[in-house]
């Protein structure tokens, strides 16, 4: 006969530590890419600047309305150029994206492998002693 499952007991500690980690963890996965590709940014943005010697609306492709908007959220011409030249880069790393999917794909398995080993041994633990 089967011991029945008793369930590990985590204590305050362990679980403010744990989420305090998680949130570091997301945290640290969201900013890391963002800092190495802000100085490549800010290279960019301020060759694009450089290269516009004197920026007007017409040479940005603003249209009356959209010079009216900027002019609202206090934007001259040259400080909108940074903005309107500094565009976001849409392309995919075929290779990262294998990578992601292995990644992803890997973490469902595991999951789904560790949980049915768990549901059987609950499953069996309730039921098969009756």
């Amino acid at each position: 006969m089967k011991k029945n499952y008793t369930p590990p007991n985590q204590g305050m500690f362990g679980q403010i530590f744990d989420t305090i980690l998680v949130l570091v963890l997301v945290y640290a996965s969201l900013m890391v890419p963002l800092l190495f590709k802000a100085a490549a940014k800010a290279e960019n943005a301020a060759a694009v600047a450089a290269a516009a010697v004197k920026a007007t609306w017409e040479s940005l492709g603003q249209n009356a309305i959209q010079q009216a908007q900027w002019i609202k959220l206090g934007y001259d011409p040259e400080k909108a150029a940074t903005l309107i030249n500094s565009r976001f880069d849409y392309t995919i790393d075929p290779m990262m994206l294998i990578i992601t999917i292995a990644v992803v794909g890997g973490y469902f398995f595991f999951m789904l492998t560790v949980s049915d080993k768990q549901y059987r041994e609950v499953i069996a633990e309730k039921f098969d002693n009756k």
